[in-house]
């Protein structure tokens, strides 16, 4: 999946609708992320930014985007960027995550996730999504680390 999702990308992701339709396809493979209606506007080994529009079906009770909505945009994020840099021959999944909530979110949002590199043929291991959302005046509202558990494939 890793390469088959990179090279979609790269064909796809030239235009917006292009991205839009990736989006799509993403979110029809796993559903969940469909919630928050996200745009995969970068994608390459070591790095994803996805984009979140605020609107009534995401925002909270004080009128910014929901806390949760940041977290499903952050593990969208930190998980297509682990699928596009680990070797082909290794799988993840989420292990964990730690966020903090900085500032109130409002408007559209980005969601950046950069991982490490690791070699072909490495042993199981703990692999670290690092991910910021900002608003956009690029203020930080929201950061995580997500712990990847990255292990041969079966």
């Amino acid at each position: 999946m890793a390469a088959q999702a990179l090279v979609m990308f790269r064909k796809f992701g030239g235009s917006g609708l292009g991205r839009w339709l990736y989006s799509r396809i993403i979110c029809w493979k796993a559903p969940y992320f469909g919630s928050i209606a996200p745009r995969i506007e970068v994608l390459e080994p070591g790095r994803c930014v996805v984009r979140l529009r605020q609107r009534r079906s995401v925002q909270n009770h004080i009128g910014s985007v929901h806390a949760i909505a940041m977290c499903n945009a952050a593990e969208l994020a930190g998980g297509m960027a682990t699928e596009v840099t680990i070797p082909p021959s290794m799988r993840w999944i989420p292990k964990g995550m730690s966020v903090r909530y900085l500032k109130k979110a409002r408007g559209v949002l980005h969601a950046s996730a950069r991982v490490a590199t690791i070699a072909e043929g490495s042993a199981s291991q703990e692999l670290h999504a690092l991910v910021e959302v900002r608003n956009a005046a690029d203020e930080l509202v929201f950061d995580a680390d997500i712990t990847m558990w990255v292990s041969p494939r079966q």
